[in-house]
Protein backbone atom coordinates (compact mmCIF):
# COMPACT_ATOMS: atom_id res chain seq x y z
CA UNK A 1 0.00 0.00 0.00
CA UNK A 2 1.41 3.51 -1.22
CA UNK A 3 1.33 6.82 0.64
CA UNK A 4 -1.87 7.23 2.81
CA UNK A 5 -4.41 10.10 2.26
CA UNK A 6 -7.64 11.68 3.70
CA UNK A 7 -9.76 12.90 1.15
CA UNK A 8 -13.21 15.10 2.63
CA UNK A 9 -16.03 15.43 0.23
CA UNK A 10 -15.75 12.44 -1.25
CA UNK A 11 -19.64 11.23 -2.16
CA UNK A 12 -20.05 12.71 -5.08
CA UNK A 13 -18.00 15.12 -7.47
CA UNK A 14 -14.03 16.04 -7.15
CA UNK A 15 -14.10 14.66 -4.30
CA UNK A 16 -15.63 11.01 -5.49
CA UNK A 17 -13.15 11.32 -8.89
CA UNK A 18 -10.34 12.06 -6.68
CA UNK A 19 -10.88 9.37 -4.10
CA UNK A 20 -11.55 6.55 -7.11
CA UNK A 21 -8.11 7.77 -9.02
CA UNK A 22 -5.84 7.97 -6.02
CA UNK A 23 -7.23 4.36 -5.12
CA UNK A 24 -6.27 3.51 -8.21
CA UNK A 25 -2.97 4.77 -8.39
CA UNK A 26 -2.00 2.68 -5.15
CA UNK A 27 -2.67 5.31 -1.98
CA UNK A 28 -4.13 4.13 0.89
CA UNK A 29 -7.44 6.30 0.37
CA UNK A 30 -9.62 7.16 3.41
CA UNK A 31 -12.43 9.26 2.52
CA UNK A 32 -15.62 10.95 3.54
CA UNK A 33 -18.91 11.73 2.48
CA UNK A 34 -21.67 13.67 3.88
CA UNK A 35 -24.26 11.17 4.54
CA UNK A 36 -23.95 6.83 4.89
CA UNK A 37 -25.89 6.55 1.57
CA UNK A 38 -22.90 8.43 -0.16
CA UNK A 39 -20.14 6.86 2.16
CA UNK A 40 -21.93 3.43 0.83
CA UNK A 41 -22.26 4.50 -3.06
CA UNK A 42 -18.42 5.98 -3.02
CA UNK A 43 -17.61 2.39 -1.63
CA UNK A 44 -19.53 0.31 -3.77
CA UNK A 45 -18.69 2.03 -6.82
CA UNK A 46 -14.78 1.22 -5.72
CA UNK A 47 -15.17 -2.09 -5.15
CA UNK A 48 -17.25 -2.73 -8.63
CA UNK A 49 -14.45 -1.12 -9.83
CA UNK A 50 -11.78 -3.63 -8.00
CA UNK A 51 -10.53 -0.64 -5.81
CA UNK A 52 -9.37 -0.76 -2.08
CA UNK A 53 -10.72 2.24 0.28
CA UNK A 54 -12.29 3.39 3.34
CA UNK A 55 -15.44 5.65 3.18
CA UNK A 56 -17.57 7.19 5.76
CA UNK A 57 -20.04 9.46 6.80
CA UNK A 58 -18.56 13.03 8.07
CA UNK A 59 -20.03 16.70 8.53
CA UNK A 60 -16.60 18.29 8.02
CA UNK A 61 -18.80 21.25 10.14
CA UNK A 62 -18.90 19.28 13.15
CA UNK A 63 -16.00 20.04 15.16
CA UNK A 64 -16.16 17.12 17.44
CA UNK A 65 -17.05 14.47 14.39
CA UNK A 66 -13.55 16.10 12.59
CA UNK A 67 -11.47 14.88 15.69
CA UNK A 68 -13.00 11.38 16.14
CA UNK A 69 -12.70 10.57 12.87
CA UNK A 70 -8.79 11.73 12.86
CA UNK A 71 -8.34 9.58 15.67
CA UNK A 72 -9.76 6.37 14.15
CA UNK A 73 -7.71 7.70 10.89
CA UNK A 74 -4.19 8.34 12.82
CA UNK A 75 -4.77 4.55 14.51
CA UNK A 76 -4.69 2.82 11.19
CA UNK A 77 -1.78 5.67 10.18
CA UNK A 78 0.84 5.28 12.60
CA UNK A 79 -0.34 8.71 13.45
CA UNK A 80 -1.82 10.31 10.77
CA UNK A 81 -2.15 10.21 7.02
CA UNK A 82 0.58 11.39 4.69
CA UNK A 83 -1.27 14.07 3.02
CA UNK A 84 -4.79 15.60 3.05
CA UNK A 85 -7.18 16.86 -0.09
CA UNK A 86 -10.11 18.97 1.28
CA UNK A 87 -12.76 18.97 -1.17
CA UNK A 88 -15.89 18.95 0.55
CA UNK A 89 -18.01 22.03 -0.74
CA UNK A 90 -21.38 23.68 -0.58
CA UNK A 91 -23.09 25.96 -2.73
CA UNK A 92 -25.62 28.34 -2.73
CA UNK A 93 -26.97 30.91 -5.59
CA UNK A 94 -29.35 33.14 -4.38
CA UNK A 95 -29.37 36.63 -3.60
CA UNK A 96 -27.24 38.00 -0.51
CA UNK A 97 -30.41 39.05 1.80
CA UNK A 98 -32.14 36.01 0.75
CA UNK A 99 -29.74 33.74 2.21
CA UNK A 100 -30.38 33.33 6.06
CA UNK A 101 -27.70 33.40 8.69
CA UNK A 102 -27.74 29.88 9.34
CA UNK A 103 -27.42 29.21 5.70
CA UNK A 104 -24.34 31.89 5.77
CA UNK A 105 -22.72 30.57 8.53
CA UNK A 106 -22.76 26.58 6.99
CA UNK A 107 -21.57 28.17 3.87
CA UNK A 108 -18.74 29.60 5.95
CA UNK A 109 -18.20 26.85 7.55
CA UNK A 110 -18.11 23.84 5.22
CA UNK A 111 -16.23 25.56 2.65
CA UNK A 112 -13.89 27.59 4.60
CA UNK A 113 -13.59 26.97 8.03
CA UNK A 114 -13.71 22.49 7.84
CA UNK A 115 -9.95 22.73 5.75
CA UNK A 116 -8.57 25.13 8.33
CA UNK A 117 -10.10 22.05 11.11
CA UNK A 118 -8.60 19.47 9.38
CA UNK A 119 -5.28 20.94 8.78
CA UNK A 120 -5.18 21.56 12.36
CA UNK A 121 -5.52 17.60 13.40
CA UNK A 122 -3.01 16.39 10.39
CA UNK A 123 -0.29 19.59 11.06
CA UNK A 124 1.39 18.08 14.32
CA UNK A 125 2.36 14.64 13.01
CA UNK A 126 3.08 15.83 9.43
CA UNK A 127 5.78 18.09 11.44
CA UNK A 128 7.11 15.27 13.11
CA UNK A 129 7.82 13.82 10.50
CA UNK A 130 8.99 16.70 8.49
CA UNK A 131 6.67 16.41 5.71
CA UNK A 132 3.16 15.84 4.20
CA UNK A 133 0.88 17.67 2.00
CA UNK A 134 -2.08 19.63 1.95
CA UNK A 135 -4.44 20.48 -1.02
CA UNK A 136 -7.38 22.20 -0.44
CA UNK A 137 -10.20 22.92 -3.29
CA UNK A 138 -11.64 26.32 -3.66
CA UNK A 139 -13.10 27.88 -6.53
CA UNK A 140 -12.76 30.63 -9.35
CA UNK A 141 -16.49 32.22 -7.36
CA UNK A 142 -14.08 34.37 -5.27
CA UNK A 143 -12.75 36.62 -7.68
CA UNK A 144 -14.74 37.50 -10.02
CA UNK A 145 -18.11 38.38 -7.69
CA UNK A 146 -21.24 37.19 -9.46
CA UNK A 147 -24.96 38.37 -8.44
CA UNK A 148 -27.02 35.51 -6.54
CA UNK A 149 -22.81 34.41 -5.32
CA UNK A 150 -22.23 37.09 -3.08
CA UNK A 151 -22.08 34.91 0.06
CA UNK A 152 -20.67 31.45 -2.11
CA UNK A 153 -18.00 34.02 -3.35
CA UNK A 154 -17.12 35.52 0.41
CA UNK A 155 -16.46 31.21 1.44
CA UNK A 156 -14.71 30.69 -0.99
CA UNK A 157 -12.79 33.69 -0.81
CA UNK A 158 -11.82 32.96 2.46
CA UNK A 159 -10.76 29.52 1.55
CA UNK A 160 -8.20 31.22 -0.78
CA UNK A 161 -7.21 33.67 1.74
CA UNK A 162 -6.59 30.98 4.38
CA UNK A 163 -5.07 28.55 2.21
CA UNK A 164 -2.57 31.15 1.02
CA UNK A 165 -2.10 32.30 4.63
CA UNK A 166 -1.03 28.52 5.44
CA UNK A 167 1.19 27.65 2.69
CA UNK A 168 3.53 30.69 4.06
CA UNK A 169 3.15 29.94 7.26
CA UNK A 170 4.48 26.29 6.98
CA UNK A 171 7.40 27.22 5.15
CA UNK A 172 10.42 25.47 6.06
CA UNK A 173 8.62 22.31 7.78
CA UNK A 174 8.55 20.09 5.11
CA UNK A 175 4.55 20.26 4.71
CA UNK A 176 3.49 22.00 1.38
CA UNK A 177 0.35 23.28 1.04
CA UNK A 178 -1.48 23.93 -2.24
CA UNK A 179 -5.10 25.74 -3.59
CA UNK A 180 -6.71 24.54 -6.33
CA UNK A 181 -9.16 26.81 -8.04
CA UNK A 182 -11.93 25.18 -10.09
CA UNK A 183 -14.86 26.65 -12.59
CA UNK A 184 -18.39 24.86 -12.39
CA UNK A 185 -18.19 21.49 -12.84
CA UNK A 186 -21.20 18.66 -12.93
CA UNK A 187 -20.97 17.96 -9.46
CA UNK A 188 -22.84 17.67 -6.17
CA UNK A 189 -22.15 21.47 -5.29
CA UNK A 190 -24.12 22.19 -8.53
CA UNK A 191 -27.05 20.50 -7.13
CA UNK A 192 -27.18 22.42 -4.27
CA UNK A 193 -27.01 25.61 -6.34
CA UNK A 194 -29.82 24.46 -8.65
CA UNK A 195 -31.78 22.93 -5.56
CA UNK A 196 -30.82 27.22 -3.78
CA UNK A 197 -32.67 28.40 -6.52
CA UNK A 198 -36.04 27.30 -5.25
CA UNK A 199 -36.51 29.99 -2.28
CA UNK A 200 -38.29 28.66 0.60
CA UNK A 201 -41.68 30.81 1.42
CA UNK A 202 -41.32 33.68 3.27
CA UNK A 203 -37.95 35.42 1.78
CA UNK A 204 -37.94 38.37 -0.99
CA UNK A 205 -39.43 37.26 -4.11
CA UNK A 206 -37.83 40.42 -6.18
CA UNK A 207 -35.44 37.69 -7.79
CA UNK A 208 -38.05 35.38 -9.09
CA UNK A 209 -37.57 35.62 -12.62
CA UNK A 210 -33.19 35.63 -11.98
CA UNK A 211 -33.68 32.30 -9.77
CA UNK A 212 -35.89 30.54 -12.70
CA UNK A 213 -33.36 31.64 -15.66
CA UNK A 214 -30.13 30.98 -13.73
CA UNK A 215 -31.41 27.49 -12.73
CA UNK A 216 -32.20 26.78 -16.37
CA UNK A 217 -28.52 27.50 -17.10
CA UNK A 218 -27.24 25.31 -14.40
CA UNK A 219 -29.30 22.24 -15.26
CA UNK A 220 -27.77 21.58 -18.64
CA UNK A 221 -24.42 19.62 -17.53
CA UNK A 222 -23.23 20.27 -21.15
CA UNK A 223 -21.82 23.55 -20.11
CA UNK A 224 -20.12 22.42 -17.25
CA UNK A 225 -16.21 20.65 -17.10
CA UNK A 226 -15.86 16.87 -16.00
CA UNK A 227 -15.15 16.29 -12.44
CA UNK A 228 -11.92 13.89 -13.73
CA UNK A 229 -10.11 16.63 -14.88
CA UNK A 230 -9.88 18.27 -11.33
CA UNK A 231 -8.98 14.78 -10.01
CA UNK A 232 -6.21 14.76 -12.42
CA UNK A 233 -4.77 17.86 -11.23
CA UNK A 234 -5.43 17.04 -7.85
CA UNK A 235 -2.93 13.46 -7.91
CA UNK A 236 -0.49 16.35 -9.69
CA UNK A 237 -0.90 18.40 -7.06
CA UNK A 238 0.23 15.53 -4.74
CA UNK A 239 2.55 14.14 -7.02
CA UNK A 240 4.67 16.90 -7.75
CA UNK A 241 8.03 17.19 -6.33
CA UNK A 242 7.69 20.71 -6.60
CA UNK A 243 4.07 21.98 -6.59
CA UNK A 244 2.51 25.44 -7.50
CA UNK A 245 0.77 27.43 -5.35
CA UNK A 246 -1.98 27.30 -7.38
CA UNK A 247 -3.35 24.96 -9.74
CA UNK A 248 -6.70 26.26 -11.73
CA UNK A 249 -8.55 24.02 -13.28
CA UNK A 250 -11.28 24.55 -16.12
CA UNK A 251 -11.57 27.32 -18.74
CA UNK A 252 -14.09 29.50 -16.71
CA UNK A 253 -11.45 29.50 -13.87
CA UNK A 254 -8.24 29.93 -15.97
CA UNK A 255 -9.06 32.55 -18.36
CA UNK A 256 -13.24 33.85 -18.02
CA UNK A 257 -12.53 34.55 -14.16
CA UNK A 258 -9.60 36.33 -14.08
CA UNK A 259 -10.51 38.11 -17.15
CA UNK A 260 -14.10 39.30 -16.06
CA UNK A 261 -12.53 40.33 -12.72
CA UNK A 262 -9.86 43.17 -14.57
CA UNK A 263 -12.64 44.66 -16.08
CA UNK A 264 -13.91 47.98 -14.97
CA UNK A 265 -17.47 47.79 -13.12
CA UNK A 266 -18.69 49.97 -15.40
CA UNK A 267 -18.61 47.07 -17.69
CA UNK A 268 -18.31 43.82 -15.75
CA UNK A 269 -21.53 45.00 -13.40
CA UNK A 270 -24.11 45.20 -16.61
CA UNK A 271 -22.33 42.04 -18.09
CA UNK A 272 -23.14 40.04 -15.41
CA UNK A 273 -26.58 40.98 -14.42
CA UNK A 274 -27.61 40.54 -18.19
CA UNK A 275 -25.97 37.04 -18.22
CA UNK A 276 -27.66 36.02 -14.88
CA UNK A 277 -31.34 37.70 -15.62
CA UNK A 278 -31.22 40.37 -13.46
CA UNK A 279 -32.31 43.36 -15.77
CA UNK A 280 -33.27 43.20 -19.49
CA UNK A 281 -32.71 45.49 -22.07
CA UNK A 282 -31.76 48.41 -19.90
CA UNK A 283 -28.42 46.69 -19.01
CA UNK A 284 -27.65 46.10 -22.26
CA UNK A 285 -28.08 49.29 -23.20
CA UNK A 286 -26.28 50.48 -20.36
CA UNK A 287 -23.49 48.02 -21.32
CA UNK A 288 -22.85 48.84 -24.99
CA UNK A 289 -22.29 52.56 -24.03
CA UNK A 290 -19.87 51.39 -21.40
CA UNK A 291 -17.89 49.56 -24.26
CA UNK A 292 -17.65 52.37 -26.40
CA UNK A 293 -16.33 54.48 -23.91
CA UNK A 294 -13.40 51.85 -23.01
CA UNK A 295 -10.72 52.35 -24.39
CA UNK A 296 -9.39 50.13 -27.05
CA UNK A 297 -5.61 48.74 -26.59
CA UNK A 298 -3.39 49.12 -29.75
CA UNK A 299 -0.65 46.63 -30.64
CA UNK A 300 1.63 49.68 -29.77
CA UNK A 301 -0.01 50.64 -26.13
CA UNK A 302 1.18 48.61 -23.17
CA UNK A 303 -1.07 46.09 -21.45
CA UNK A 304 -1.52 45.48 -17.26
Amino acid sequence: MGASVLVTGAGHGIGQATALRLAQAGYEVFATARTRDEAQGLWTRARAEGLELRATALDVADPHACEAAFVDIADLTAGGPDAVVNADGFAVARAVEDVTEETAHRLMEINAFAAVRIARLALPVMRRRGRGRIVNLSSAAGRPVLPLGGWYGASRAASTALTHALRMELTGSGVQVVLIEHGFHATGLLEDAIRSLTPPSGISTRFTDCYRNAAAVLSDPTRFGDPEAAAALVHRALTARRPRARYTVGMDARLAAPLIASLPYAISDPLKRVVLGLSGSQAASRLIRALGRFPQCSKEESRP
